[in-house]
Order: structure tokens, then sequence, then C-alpha cells
């Protein structure tokens, strides 16, 4: 056996032994989540603070671009929006974008992986739309303007 075919074997039988032992499947539990609709980067990366009307622009912009889009809760717990509804995908959704920087409430499936919670939302129980903030309301002057 040459070590090109040894190497083909060893990979025919590793990938066999993947498909054996499927990734461990998560349950998820039944939850309601309320919170800000926020795109993850600004979240994660701070830019512009990811918060209220003074980060709105950012975030539809974020969201079209297919940013993935979570749900801030008020102790800061980022829930990562996987599915709404019927829609088929999250990324550059033009509904979650329509939601972006809105007061929600949600209704859905929450599954947690690696510290990351994942919601897939069945229904969206309340939407107060944008918060009431402004740049002055907030502190935040973009590009020093």
């Amino acid at each position: 056996m040459t070590i090109m075919s040894q190497w083909r074997a060893a990979l025919v039988v590793s990938s066999l032994v993947g498909l054996a032992v499927p990734a461990a499947a998560q349950d998820g539990r039944r939850v309601t989540v309320t919170g800000e609709i926020s795109d993850t980067w600004c979240t994660i990366s701070g830019l512009m603070f990811a918060k209220g009307t003074a980060h709105h622009q950012c975030a539809v912009w974020c969201a079209l671009g297919g940013i993935p889009v979570s749900i801030r809760d008020a102790k800061g717990e980022l829930y990562l929006i996987l599915k709404i509804g019927d829609d088929e995908d999250n990324a550059a959704n033009p509904r979650i974008a329509r939601m972006a920087t809105h007061e929600v409430a949600v209704d859905g499936e929450l599954l947690e992986r690696d510290g990351v919670k994942y919601l897939l939302v069945d229904r969206i129980a309340d939407d107060k739309g944008v918060i009431t903030m402004t740049h002055e309301e907030y502190g935040i002057q973009p590009f020093g303007n």
C-alpha cells in the first residue's frame, strides 16, 4: 500500500467515524426574550455604541449586509437570531432589518452551545418600535460632529 492510498484509507475511516458519531443534538427550551434588536458586529466592537436611535441606521446597514442580528436583553445578554417565523434565513433579511434597534418581546426556542445563545423566533409578541434616544440624548456625536 502506497503512502497516498494509506492516506486515502485513513481519510475514509475518519469520515465514517465522523458520520457514525453525529454532533450532540441540543434540545431547545421555550422562552420569551425581551430586548433591543441589534447587530452583533457593532455590539461586540462597540462601534457606534450599538444602542438605540444613535445606532439605528448602522444597524439597518449591518443587518442588510449580512451581519448576524441579535436581541440584547436588559442584562446585556445576547441572543443570536437564527430565524423568525417562516423566514428561511437570518442574514440580510429585510424583515429583521426593519426591526433594527426596536425593543421587542419574542417567543421562541432557545438553543445554547459553546456559550452562545441562539433563538428560533416563532412570534414577535410585542414591538415597541425604535427606542427614543437621539445622539444628543445619548451623548454621542458620530464622526466628531
